[in-house]
């Protein structure tokens, strides 16, 4: 793995004609994905300033554009008519040289639009003379032609009250209080995750604190809580956070996590009460850091198909990460739902027989989506193997314990296995018996949406040449598979 200096992390980049041989060599990678938003080069984490405006969804990733590595921070742009087919816009916002407020990178944030402008609001990573960091919160505008400028000034500066560790705005309206919002992820002296706020009159000027978010129950959860966001989803507020540096039950290893709380905002008082236990948002191995769009009535999720802190096989290619499938959020008994977003049917390209009842040796396409219907009964349960070997063997074990009502992953099978210290399984007790799994699987990715998005396993795998098969294990099940464009 190649050793990086900070001079070679942080270079700034001054012609795309740089990295035109590092694109092209990840380019024919066997490991990039078909249907998936990902880096054109280097490293890609973080969904930005994911809106709806002008007739098209705008999306920015966080990019460092010299390889697998966390250095100078960049947001790249993709714009979509139908969430599906993404164009490629080039970069949207580069950290100026200098004393500039984001000399160091332009770290993550959101989008609101307004008049005609989409305002993006994102955290200026600085570093003085010394290399301290001080964070900064910036706002950029773009208009209907797609140009980008940057406010002269900060939104405001860091917090003296909180650690260097101030980050990713992203800004709620409020219309009956008439009131502009923004909700930072900070850190105490005392090194405790918590949510600052800020306010206005003005969507783009004066700011002033408004305080620290109390969430009851949970003030000992991590050390920095990362991309946090309130929702208002079907009569509920949903806080979405991710909290960093702990363990958490059925996490394996992992030290970073997405979750989210359901319950009730209080403005005034700046109080979330939760209604509920604290749920993780994603079940898999590689999701973190989830972007809810703003500028439209539907509450659509992106995220980072990745964990900050771990490696993943193609940093060897000096290229990583990718964005997870849109999915579209709604509430139901305290819990979110998640479901791939029907546009995502157009992708269909031809339906593969597959037989029925027992299936063997059934080969995947690189890019498919699986619709499988099973009546797990109690006591016989269900297990398939997907990337399994031509002899059934190896893969991606997905198994379900009806007794139990508990579905498990696990990808120790696969001929590349990493990140193990993160655990090599997960599980979840489900709320009803197993009866279907939506599966979408890409070059080096599967999401399985599980009875109609009840819950959502992400994970990245990266198969080998003879890794293509499905088999049934265990159980009964009608299969249908699409190849994909």
């Amino acid at each position: 793995m190649k050793e990086w200096t900070r001079e070679e992390k942080y270079r700034y980049l001054k012609d795309l004609s740089e990295i035109k041989e590092l694109h092209d060599r990840a380019e024919k990678s066997v490991y990039r994905q078909n249907y998936h938003i990902q880096a054109v080069s280097g490293l890609l984490n973080d969904p930005n300033g994911f809106t709806f405006f002008d007739g098209n969804w705008h999306l920015f990733y966080q990019w460092c554009p010299w390889g697998a590595v966390h250095g100078l921070k960049y947001w790249y742009h993709v714009k979509s008519r139908d969430l599906i087919n993404w164009e490629d816009c080039g970069i949207g916002i580069s950290p100026d040289e200098g004393d500039a407020p984001d000399n160091k990178g332009a770290y993550s944030g959101s989008g609101f639009v307004l008049d005609d402008i989409l305002y993006l609001y994102y955290t200026g990573n600085h570093r003085d003379a010394d290399y301290v960091r001080h964070p900064f919160t910036l706002l950029a505008s773009m208009d209907r032609e797609g140009k980008i400028t940057k406010a002269e000034k900060p939104l405001f500066s860091e917090n003296p009250v909180y650690t260097e560790h101030q980050r990713d705005p992203k800004i709620v309206y409020i219309k009956e209080k008439e009131k502009y919002y923004i909700i930072l992820g900070a850190q105490t002296p005392e090194k405790k995750g918590r949510v600052i706020v800020y306010k206005s009159d003005n969507a783009v000027s004066g700011y002033e604190f408004a305080g620290e978010l109390s969430v009851p129950g949970y003030e000992d959860l991590g050390i920095m809580w990362e991309c946090p966001s309130i929702e208002h989803i079907d009569g509920k507020d949903v806080l979405i956070f991710c909290p960093q540096h702990l363990s958490l039950p059925g996490r394996g290893g992992s030290q970073n996590h997405n979750t989210y709380l359901v319950g009730k905002m209080d403005w005034d008082k700046l109080v979330f009460l939760p209604e509920g236990k604290l749920e993780f948002l994603d079940f898999g191995f590689d999701f973190y850091a989830a972007a809810c769009a703003a500028g439209t009535g539907r509450h659509i999720l992106s995220a980072w198909m990745g964990l900050p802190d771990v490696t993943y096989p193609t940093d060897e290619e000096e290229w990583s990460g990718c964005l997870t499938l849109p999915r579209e959020l709604s509430v139901k008994n305290g819990r979110l739902i998640q479901k791939p977003v029907k546009e995502l049917e157009s992708l269909r390209k031809e339906e593969i027989e597959a037989g029925a009842g027992d299936y063997e040796n059934v080969k995947l396409p690189k890019a498919a989506e699986l619709l499988i219907k099973t009546d797990a009964e109690e006591g016989s349960g269900f297990s398939m193997r997907l990337f399994a070997g031509k002899d059934g063997q190896g893969g991606l074990s997905v198994s379900y314990d009806a007794s139990e009502k508990k579905l498990e992953i696990d990808r120790s099978g696969m001929d590349i296995v990493f990140n193990e210290s993160e655990g090599t399984s997960r599980k979840l007790q489900l709320s009803a018996a197993l009866s279907e799994l939506r599966v979408f699987i890409d070059s080096s990715s599967v999401e399985i949406f599980v009875n109609d998005g009840e819950a959502v396993f992400t994970s990245r795998v990266f198969s080998t040449e003879h890794e293509k098969y499905l088999r049934t294990d265990r159980g009964k099940a009608e299969i249908k598979i699409w190849s994909l464009k």
